[in-house]
Parts: C-alpha cells; structure tokens; sequence
C-alpha cells in the first residue's frame, strides 16, 4: 500500500484514475480499499472530493468500457485461455455467466458490488452483445453508487480511513451482502409505487 500511496502522491488525480481502471480491467487491485484511500485525503485536505470523485467514475467506467469492447470484439475465448492470468479462473467465469443469464442487464450494476464479478460481468456484456447505450445506463449507475458510497466512507471518518479501509477489506463481502439488499430493497420499493400511481 506504500508504494500505491507513493504513486498517488506523484500523480494525483491522475493515478486514482489509472489504479481504479486497471482494476476493472482485471488486474488484482484492491479496488475498495483504494476508494477509501482517496476518500480519506480529500478528508486530510490533499484532494478535492468532487475531483477524486470524478477520478474514480470515470477509472472505473473506462476499465468497464475495456472490458465490454474487448467482449464484445472478440468474445468469451479470450477469458477462456487467459483469464487466470487476471484472477478469473474457469470456476468463477462459470459462475458469472450464471449470473449474467439470470439478472441480465441488471448483472452489470449489481456486479460492481460483487468482488470478482465486477471485472467479468462487463466482459460478459460485451460477448453477448448487450447494447451499448443500455450497458452505459446499467454501468453508469453501478459506477455512481459504487464510487460515491466508499469514498464517501473514506472521506467521512477523515484521519480514520487507514483503519475503515482496513476493516472493509476484511469484511467486503458483508458490506457488499448490505448494500446488494439496500439496492433491491429500493427497487422493490421503486417498482411498488409506480405501480400504485398506475392504479390511481
């Protein structure tokens, strides 16, 4: 993490975007973590928030943006063969396609919340053909909630963040368990009340 906090400190802005899209290109980056962080030193008064906010959407989109072209141009043999190289083994591609066929377009924007799926439901979008107007839209909100929501953590606890970032990485998979529920909570909810406008 000392040589990540380093490289942010010499490129600013510039790295938060290059660490969050290699991330959701694949390479092994601790994304959560990472947000966190530069939540925490806007807190610290190093960043700008509304910067490192914009940083940290637009890495993260044009990592997903990457992969859904790479998906889309040359489909799913590539993940095939070299997909171990960037932690996606044929266990986990397996279970992602699953995943993909039973939410569809709905599997891009919960996938973000989903260590492991994230960097494998773009690409997936991108095999089967999914448009790219929609898979912006899906993304696109994925990409909001997903950034605004850690670096709102790291930026709220302020001196704190090294031991929130801490504790998140070891419990990742709860937080993403809660917010995956807050999410379909509030779509149940959205769905409910338009329903009830169309009765009346």
């Amino acid at each position: 993490m000392s040589s990540i906090m380093s490289y942010i400190a010499q490129y600013g802005y510039l790295a938060m975007f290059g660490l969050l899209a290699l991330g959701f290109m694949g390479i092994p980056v601790p994304d959560e973590t990472l947000v966190i962080m530069f939540g925490g030193l806007t807190a610290e008064g190093h960043f700008q928030f509304g910067a490192a906010l914009a940083a940290t959407f637009l890495g993260s989109m044009t990592g997903m943006l990457f992969s859904y072209g790479l998906g889309r141009g040359i489909g799913k043999p590539l993940l095939d063969k070299y997909g171990k190289w960037i932690m996606i083994t044929p266990k986990r591609l397996a279970a992602t396609e699953k995943w993909f066929a039973k939410y569809g377009s709905w599997s891009v924007l919960l996938g973000y919340f989903v260590p492991g799926l994230r960097q494998v439901t773009s690409y997936l979008a991108g095999v089967y053909r999914l448009s790219l107007k929609l898979y912006l839209i899906y993304a696109g909100v994925g990409a909001a909630i997903w950034c605004t929501v850690f670096i709102y953590i790291g930026h709220t606890f302020g001196k704190h963040w090294r031991r929130v970032a801490y504790f998140v990485h070891l419990h990742v998979w709860r937080i993403t368990l809660a917010v995956i529920v807050f999410l379909v909570v509030a779509w149940i909810l959205h769905m409910l009340w338009k329903r009830k406008n169309r009765e009346t």
